[in-house]
Parts: structure tokens; C-alpha cells; sequence
């Protein structure tokens, strides 16, 4: 064979390479493109994942290579338990959930924090029940809910305060806002983003004034709504989780932006039609405030301090039988 020959067949050879790598890369590019992932919220869609349903219905997700299933949460639905089984890859979750989870063996990490301020307050009437520090709780009635995570928070901010249980009036609420309105209890809890609007507005139509106790004013920190995943997902897929995760918080800082204020309240009323437009244009700020504290807040920024606090608050409370060095599961993920 002649050497102009050989030559020609080398360059053919290597032609052939050639394409069959940029076939394979170009393989891979769509298949990354089209890489699907489910996420399941911790509740219904409402003001508090105005950031998840703005990744998915204005791209944020699908600019890099996800097609993400959100799905809406409730009390049927544990997201901690559908990554397990693999029914999801990622989820939401508050810290009590993931650490009663971690104490079980359950493989799970903490991706990015939410709310950076627990939206757990309790409600009450300023001018029937003056209030300026927790000792005020002592001779009131105090709404909770028994065996959820504002009975912990409350428990804890009364341990603080050395207030013992024959002080005061538990009361076990329930979704009924009568015994509040009746004035039968004095302090009931509620999501201050949620739906303090809709029960002050009552008040305020009756001619009443109302104000709100904050259970971080007076140091307690129990963190509230977090991103989660896997171990494995984690270690078998950093490139999922770190195109995730970018996608969810460029979501999250634009829904939360004032200037797209008008597309965030049409988010949510594309999926939450029971919930008034009034409403939610009461809702976003307040959640917005909640999530990033300072205009320049680094949004998802997971404060350690606060979730080693709330696992000793569980501990203290038996709710937990050892400790877990939570802060061994918080793994941020850089954008």
C-alpha cells in the first residue's frame, strides 16, 4: 500500500473517531436535557413554594437539563419517605422531620435552607392579652397543636423562660379558629405567611386589634422548611444536584424579587385558586422577609447554629433518643 494511500485511510480512521465521540457527546447532551427528576413538596401549593412552582414554569429547571415533576405535599405525603424509596429525588422537609429521620438511619442531607426565620407564631389580641416577654404566657391559655413542631418550639421557649405546664393552659387546637375568635384562648399558633392575613382580617373587621408572638425574638431557632436528598443522590449524581439546585435558587431569588412581584402573585394563583389575589398579595412579602431577612441575604444559606439548636430542643424533649450531629448532614451545594 502506498504511503499517500495509508495516509488517507489514517484520516478516514480518524474522522470515523471523531464523529462517533461528537455523536456520543451529543448523546449525552440530550439525554442530560431531558434528565427527569421528581421533587416533592412538604405541603400544598400556596405563598410558601412560590419559588418552586416559578423554577418550573418559567425554566428555571429546564435551562439546565432538568424536567422537574413538582409535586404538591400534604399530610399523606412525606418527602423524606418517597426519596427513600425512590419515588423522588429530592424533596422539602422541615428540620424536626429530618432529624427524627437521621435518628432512624434514614441515608438524608440538607441541600439548601428556605425559611430562614420559622413562620410558626401564635396570634393574640394586644389590648385583652398584653404581652411583652413569655412570662406573660403565665395564667394565659396557650393554643397547641400536641405532638407537632409547635408544641416543641413552645415547650422550648417555656423551658427558656422557666414556665412550667401549671402555669398556664395548654390547649389542644385543631384547623377550627372558633375557640380564638371566642376569645377561649388567648395565644393560638398559625403560619404568619400563610394565613395570619386571612385570620387579621377577621379581627379587623370585627374591630379588634391583634399582633403576633415570634418564638426567634426571644432565641429560639427552629429551622423550618429545607431542600433535601439522598446520600446516594448525592454522591452518585453531583452534577443532578448541582444543575438542581442552581435552577431552584435562581427560581427562588426571582420569584422573591419586588420587581417580578405581579408574575410571582399570577404563579401562585395558577395553582392555588381557593386562596383570594388579595390574600396572596398579603402573603408574598411577608414570606419574602421571612426568607431572605436583608436585601443582599444569600437565599438557601442553611444557618448551622440554628439547626444544632433545633436538635437540641428535640433531644431535650425526648423526641430523639441520642444525639445526631446534624450538622454532619448539611452538605450546600455551591452554584
Amino acid at each position: 500500500m502506498r504511503p499517500q494511500q495509508q495516509r488517507i485511510i489514517g484520516y478516514m480512521m480518524v474522522a470515523v473517531v471523531i464523529s462517533a465521540c461528537i455523536s456520543g457527546m451529543s448523546s449525552n447532551l440530550r439525554a442530560q436535557e431531558n434528565e427527569e427528576v421528581a421533587y416533592r413538596l412538604k405541603w400544598l401549593f400556596n405563598v410558601s413554594v412560590v419559588g418552586d412552582l416559578w423554577a418550573d414554569v418559567n425554566g428555571n429547571f429546564a435551562k439546565n437539563g432538568l424536567k422537574v415533576a413538582v409535586k404538591a405535599g400534604g399530610p399523606e405525603r412525606d418527602a423524606i419517605k418517597e426519596i427513600e424509596l425512590g419515588r423522588a429525588q429530592f424533596g422539602v422537609a422541615s428540620a424536626d422531620q429530618v432529624i427524627r429521620a437521621v435518628s432512624k438511619g434514614a441515608p438524608i442531607v440538607v441541600l439548601a435552607q428556605l425559611f430562614q426565620t420559622n413562620p410558626l407564631h401564635w396570634i393574640y389580641r394586644p389590648d385583652k392579652t398584653p404581652f411583652k416577654d413569655p412570662a406573660d404566657f403565665k395564667g394565659r391559655v396557650v393554643g397547641i397543636t400536641f405532638g407537632g413542631n409547635d408544641e416543641a418550639i413552645m415547650r422550648a421557649l417555656l423551658a427558656k423562660y422557666n414556665i412550667t405546664d401549671d402555669e398556664l393552659n395548654l390547649y389542644s387546637v385543631r384547623y377550627d379558629y372558633t375557640p380564638f375568635y371566642q376569645g377561649k384562648v388567648d395565644f393560638w399558633p398559625l403560619y404568619i405567611n400563610a394565613q395570619a392575613p386571612i385570620i387579621g382580617a377577621k379581627l379587623k373587621k370585627a374591630g379588634e386589634n391583634y399582633s403576633f408572638v415570634g418564638p426567634a425574638d426571644f432565641g429560639i431557632q427552629f429551622v423550618a422548611n429545607s431542600v433535601v436528598t439522598s446520600e446516594k443522590m448525592l454522591e452518585s449524581r453531583p452534577d443532578t444536584v448541582k444543575r438542581f439546585i442552581t435552577a431552584l435558587l435562581q427560581g427562588w431569588r426571582e420569584a422573591l424579587d419586588p420587581a417580578n412581584k405581579e408574575n410571582a402573585i399570577k404563579t401562585v394563583l395558577q395553582f392555588n385558586k381557593e386562596t383570594p389575589e388579595a390574600i396572596v398579595r398579603q402573603q408574598l412579602p411577608v414570606t419574602r422577609k421571612l426568607m431572605l431577612p436583608e436585601p443582599d441575604f444569600e437565599f438557601g444559606k442553611i444557618d448551622v447554629a440554628a439547626w444544632k439548636q433545633t436538635e437540641e430542643i428535640i433531644l431535650m424533649q425526648k423526641l430523639i433518643e441520642a444525639p445526631v450531629n446534624i450538622e454532619t448532614m448539611l452538605k450546600p451545594v455551591a452554584e
